[in-house]
């Protein structure tokens, strides 16, 4: 695999693509992640590299390293467990599907005047389009429409972490959000992506992302192939 050289580190890059893959469950909970050699031959980098990639993700309670059994995945979940929610895709990997996100493209444009886009961010963003596989089957397709002070955009920075947390090493935090949903037939792009029969009404998510200040910093359309899978939420008491 291709690793940037120009901005951060290698082992933090690595330590980011590893996290994504334990929470969407390329990486089972309860078992092994790839050995230090296999991991070294697929990054093309040092067994220190690795180490240290490693050592981050045990620090941040999610691999957990025994002597002589390899290092086993101990936690597939992003938020605290002081938390009262889960994110969608954590309850699916919890429930042992696996998910799998695929970058479309990533683009600067200059959004319609008569868009939501235009209200939110202004004359320009960033737009970036993925489809989500669910078990190896395209479920979600969203269209993010991102802040221009975002700047540049690197595929592989986009493989190797979320959004938000590329966002959040472009100096632009992730204060709150609010989802709003609704029941709507897609585009016909996505229609095709998705494997929906045409006028096939499917769940519409609308995310509104701020920063700290309350500011949007992303606007995104999804749509979910609920055929396949509900949308669900869970809460712990």
């Amino acid at each position: 695999m291709s690793l940037s050289r120009k901005d951060r580190p290698l082992y933090i890059q690595i330590k980011h693509i590893l996290k994504e893959r334990i929470l969407h469950g390329v990486y089972p909970k309860g078992e092994n992640i790839p050995s230090e050699p296999q991991l070294e031959k697929e990054f093309a980098v040092s067994k220190i590299t690795i180490r240290a990639a490693v050592s981050e993700l045990v620090s941040e309670g999610f691999l957990e390293k025994g002597s002589g059994r390899g290092t086993k995945v101990i936690r597939n979940t992003s938020v605290s467990k002081l938390a009262k929610w889960k994110h969608f895709t954590e309850v699916l990997v919890e429930e042992g599907h696996q998910i799998r996100k695929l970058w479309l493209q990533v683009k600067h444009v200059t959004n319609d005047e008569s868009s939501e886009a235009w209200r939110l961010l202004g004359e320009t963003s960033l737009l970036l389009e993925r489809v989500y596989f669910l078990d190896d089957r395209p479920y979600i397709y969203y269209t993010h429409y991102v802040t221009p002070d975002a700047g540049e955009v690197d595929m592989d920075d986009l493989n190797a972490m979320s959004l938000y947390e590329w966002l959040e090493g472009r100096d632009i935090p992730l204060g709150n959000l609010r989802d709003e949903f609704t029941v709507a037939v897609p585009p016909e792009h996505v229609q095709k992506t998705l494997g929906l029969d045409g006028g096939t009404p499917v769940l519409k998510r609308l995310r509104y992302s701020f920063d700290e200040l309350g500011q949007v910093i992303e606007y995104s359309i999804g749509y979910y192939h609920t055929g396949l899978q509900n949308y669900v939420v869970t809460y712990d008491r």
